[in-house]
């Protein structure tokens, strides 16, 4: 990659990935001590014997993400700066306004998921008798609007938009919307598709619905945050998806 070899730009995808490390490092661990919890006692139990204690579970449970995290953001960094969508951050008026929107009109839109699919889906009807703790807030806040806008968004799409053009658009010198409304679709598809494991743990079952519902809700979002990645740039996209989390939360805690 011959953008390694411009100092300067390697040197902003260090300390980027610098200011992105402590921020995921907490929602990643409150994530995995989330997920802990839902695994069945035995299991737990057995993890917790293999390694010392539940600590150090968690503690071994996010190495790999966070060496995954730390991969993404600077080459994800590099790849978005060579693309033409880095973009230094800076608080403008339309894209603050059209963030802040998305971020309210999507998490009550995810709030409604409470009141429509809880109602036909058991399960999901299931999932809402868990109380909204202070870590369960915490960990979908930051790890949803940091890591995976990084992994998903920053590298994924970046990555995606620098193939498309290299295999459908070589002749063409710069990059057009096309590629990265493409590169946009394909991050967003993958994106639901990566909750689609949760999902599974989470309700013990995937259904034609709960796979529908998964990809609607899922879906959605991803459109929404790589929208405003290739407009404004990945601090919007992360400030739009933790509104989502914000929003959402809020509401159900108010009307729940």
């Amino acid at each position: 990659m011959k953008i390694l070899k411009n100092k300067a730009i390697t040197k902003k995808a260090v300390l980027f990935t610098l200011c992105i490390l402590p921020p995921a490092l907490v929602g990643t661990y409150f994530a995995v001590s989330e997920v802990l919890k839902s695994i069945p006692r035995e299991q737990r139990d057995i993890l917790i014997e293999q390694c010392g204690s539940e600590q150090a579970v968690i503690s071994l449970s996010i190495i790999q993400p966070i060496i995954l995290v730390i991969f993404c953001s600077f080459f994800g960094y590099l790849l978005s700066e060579k693309i033409g969508l880095m973009k230094p951050f800076k608080i403008e008026k339309k894209a603050a306004v059209i963030t802040l929107i998305s971020g309210i009109i999507g998490g009550l839109i995810i709030s409604c998921d409470a009141f429509t699919f809880a109602k036909i889906i058991p399960e999901v009807a299931k999932s809402y008798e868990s109380p909204i703790t202070p870590i369960s807030f915490v960990y979908s806040v930051l790890y949803g609007g940091i890591v995976e806008e990084i992994l998903l968004r920053l590298f994924v799409m970046s990555l995606f938009s620098l193939a498309i053009k290299f295999i459908f658009f070589k002749k063409e010198e710069t990059y057009s919307p096309k590629i990265y409304i493409a590169a946009n679709f394909i991050a967003a598809l993958l994106f639901t598709a990566g909750h689609l494991p949760a999902t599974l743990s989470l309700f013990g079952t995937l259904t034609p619905l709960i796979v529908f519902r998964c990809f609607l809700l899922n879906g959605m979002g991803g459109l929404i945050f790589g929208y405003l990645y290739r407009k404004y740039g990945i601090g919007y996209s992360m400030i739009s998806h933790a509104l989502f989390h914000i929003c959402s939360k809020c509401i159900l805690l108010i009307f729940l």
